[in-house]
């Protein structure tokens, strides 16, 4: 019998039990190629994360999987595996490799433990959204109060914003007119002001029909309200997400540059290791 180590970590919470959970498969580099979707399948969470050695410059490479499918880049993903491997490394920054290069992530620590973590997300591509009609009327809602953009820094994002938080949070989409989207787009209907934002992302498509905590979006919405002018280049934002799904959880993003050259998106947030395990298969 083969033996699969495994950490389950809460992302962008400090509380056991909220944020995003994901599973880290700390070495996977004796785990068939065929068993990797069929693990995450098992796992069921939003993502799961199999570890590699690093291939180019960072301290670990890693591949990232929904239930159905793998990821180019993921955020909580990438933000827990950084609180699970940079802990016994004792590092102030780690790199992760994924399948979108390499992303820097700096460790904020208490004493020996890790409390917060900053990754510099790939800048992403944007444009309007062609299909933002047959979108607004999946999920319910008559117009978006800022213009429907997709983003793609390694998952594709689109926004669509409405006028307050009570009305995000009373959303109920159509997940199967949703589920014919690819398994690599996200939906995000958000609304606040200022700092303050309210986010609820759906994916049928991958296996996830409403995700506790997108960090792979966080970016971009910072710079989607800071291209439409909500917000002003440089200025952080804290962002709710998964109230809906009883896994409160909360996410802070920056982007830094002008609306016509893009500097640096970063995405913050706290984790907490709650569990470990391991599979034992033939």
């Amino acid at each position: 019998m083969a033996t699969f180590r495994y950490v389950l970590v809460d992302v962008f919470t400090d509380t056991p039990l909220a944020g995003n959970g994901l599973a880290v498969f700390t070495d996977a580099r004796e785990i068939p190629e065929e068993m990797l979707q069929p693990l995450a399948r098992e796992m069921n969470l939003s993502e799961t994360v199999f570890t590699y050695t690093p291939e180019a410059d960072g301290h670990a490479r890693i591949r990232i999987f929904t239930p159905n499918a793998e990821m180019l880049f993921a955020g909580h993903p990438t933000l827990g595996s950084a609180f699970v491997l940079g802990g016994p490394l004792q590092l102030h920054e780690i790199r992760i490799e994924t399948k979108k290069g390499v992303i820097p992530v700096r460790l904020e620590r208490e004493g020996p433990r890790i409390v917060f973590g900053r990754m510099e997300q790939p800048l992403p591509t944007v444009e309007p959204y062609a299909e933002a009609d047959s979108l607004l009327v999946a999920l319910g809602v008559e117009s978006s109060e800022l213009p429907v953009d997709v983003y793609d820094n390694g998952m594709e994002h689109v926004y669509v914003s409405l006028g307050s938080v009570d009305d995000v949070a009373a959303l109920k989409p159509d997940l199967s007119r949703l589920a014919d989207l690819p398994p690599n787009r996200g939906v995000n209907c958000i609304a606040g002001s200022g700092s303050q934002w309210k986010t609820r992302m759906f994916a049928p498509a991958g296996g996830v029909p409403e995700d506790p905590a997108t960090g792979s979006a966080a970016g971009p919405l910072a710079v989607h309200l800071a291209r439409h002018g909500r917000i002003a280049f440089g200025e952080e934002i804290e962002i709710s997400q998964g109230a809906e799904v009883g896994r409160p959880s909360t996410l802070y993003a920056r982007v830094d540059g002008a609306a016509d050259k893009l500097e640096r998106v970063e995405v913050g947030g706290s984790a907490v290791i709650v569990a470990r395990g391991e599979f034992r298969l033939p």
